[in-house]
């Protein structure tokens, strides 16, 4: 679990720890250092860096499923973005089921910046920090796994990248 330093340093990054670069870079610039969690039903979370531009909610973020990069800044509220990220989540067996926002300032320990070790308490207060529940119907959840397991059948080695709202995608 690196930091900013690390992520630097090592020229990769995974989702929490492209976050916190993110975060990092981004709070300089006058922007609160916010971490939007997509917990999943099956326990493969993706962690967003969380911004507010003129009124209207984006976020900054690393996958390897180019559904779940970044969004552009024109959602009006979390629920919004939080949305836009469901449909192109949905896999084999993932699927949101509740998502929080944490600000790191909040956190006991400010060294989730700059350390050279490892900050795994910033996973660990994503865990334990309440979260909003999130649903989508059965229905359509049924509708895009099929989808997307028929694309993988089709394309094994491709990601799927027809999901709506594409245009907002960074």
């Amino acid at each position: 679990m690196r930091t900013f330093n690390g992520v630097v340093r090592q020229k990769q990054a995974h989702c929490l720890e492209a976050a916190l670069a993110a975060a990092t870079i981004l709070e300089y610039h006058g922007y609160p250092p916010l971490i939007l969690d997509l917990e999943s039903k099956d326990f493969t979370d993706h962690t967003l860096f969380l911004y507010r531009h003129r009124g209207k909610f984006g976020a900054i973020a690393m996958s390897r499923d180019v559904g779940l990069y970044g969004r552009r800044p024109v959602y009006t509220t979390i629920d919004a973005l939080v949305q836009s990220y469901a449909i192109p989540y949905i896999d084999e067996h993932a699927v949101i089921k509740a998502y929080g926002v944490l600000n790191l300032q909040t956190l006991k320990n400010p060294v989730w910046r700059t350390s050279l070790k490892n900050v795994w308490y910033v996973e660990e207060a994503l865990r334990n920090f309440p979260h909003r529940k999130f649903s989508l119907s059965p229905a359509i959840v049924r509708h895009w796994r099929q989808r997307y397991v028929a694309f993988k059948k089709k394309y094994p080695n491709r990601q799927p990248d027809f999901y709506p709202g594409k245009k907002n995608w960074i």
